[in-house]
């Protein structure tokens, strides 16, 4: 395991302090959680983005009332298979 080494403001490590207190034992174990947290953020943004980029590129344009019955049939076919009746 590598060791890193941080320095922040006092006002920052007391509300580091404040937060940790209820859900974590060390202030190590509540950055270790926060860092996996950020990287699990900027992986979901740049496949957000990646996806973006895909959007509007269909050869195929599909009209507001196509769009609204496939919503309406997908709708159906969830509800029906998680046992939800729908009005």
């Amino acid at each position: 395991m590598e060791s890193i080494t941080i320095k922040v403001d006092d006002d920052l490590a007391r509300e580091i302090d404040l937060a940790m207190k209820p859900y974590y034992s060390t202030k190590t174990e509540f950055i270790r959680e926060a860092i996996r947290d950020k990287i699990k953020m900027i992986r979901k943004d740049e496949a957000i983005d990646k996806l973006n980029s895909f959007f509007g590129k269909s050869k195929v344009k599909t009209s507001k009332s196509e769009e609204r019955n496939i919503r309406d049939q997908v709708s159906k076919r969830f509800a029906k298979d998680f046992g939800i009746e729908l009005e």
